[in-house]
């Protein structure tokens, strides 16, 4: 199945990935190899940490590499604006019951962090939002107790 992912999401995981593989993976390369320059492994601390940061390393690569094979890539730029919020959109939010506007984008899963004001196409609120228009109402049932929102603005940005 493939995973939506903007395409800044997608070049973020390009760049860690080419990291990984050209600056922290020869590092820990060469610090496995002078750990064994000093002797018996069986007590070589150095070694078995620059193995076990070798093995999470690897694991990460892996996780990316396969990320990226199985990645919907989607400029949210490209697609058309029918108004409509859509997967990469900007949403400009007013809570019916009060309070301050709050903006998301709907992210892929991997890029979601609600601080900076992503949110996960999965997430309750984000399910909520799609196919919403400017000056539509949502209900949006999350763990908190439900909350109504009035759709401000859609950008594609």
């Amino acid at each position: 199945m493939r995973t939506p992912i903007t395409l800044k999401g997608a070049e973020q995981l390009r760049a860690e990935l080419r990291k990984l593989k050209s600056e922290v993976r020869p590092r820990i390369i060469r610090a496995i190899a002078d750990a064994r320059s000093h002797g018996d492994l069986s007590e070589n601390a150095e070694y078995h940490a620059a193995r076990e940061q070798q093995g999470f390393v690897e694991g990460r690569i892996s996780e990316i590499e396969s990320r990226l094979a199985n990645a919907q890539i989607i400029d949210p730029v490209t697609l058309p604006d029918s108004g409509r919020v859509v997967f990469g959109a900007t949403v400009d939010l007013a809570p019916v019951d009060g309070g301050p506007n709050v903006c998301y984008q709907i992210v892929g899963d991997d890029e979601a962090d609600i601080r900076s004001g992503m949110i996960s196409v999965n997430s309750p609120i984000a399910r909520a939002l799609i196919g919403k228009s400017p000056g539509d109402e949502v209900e949006v049932v999350a763990p908190g107790g439900a909350r109504r929102f009035e759709v401000l603005a859609v950008r594609l940005v």
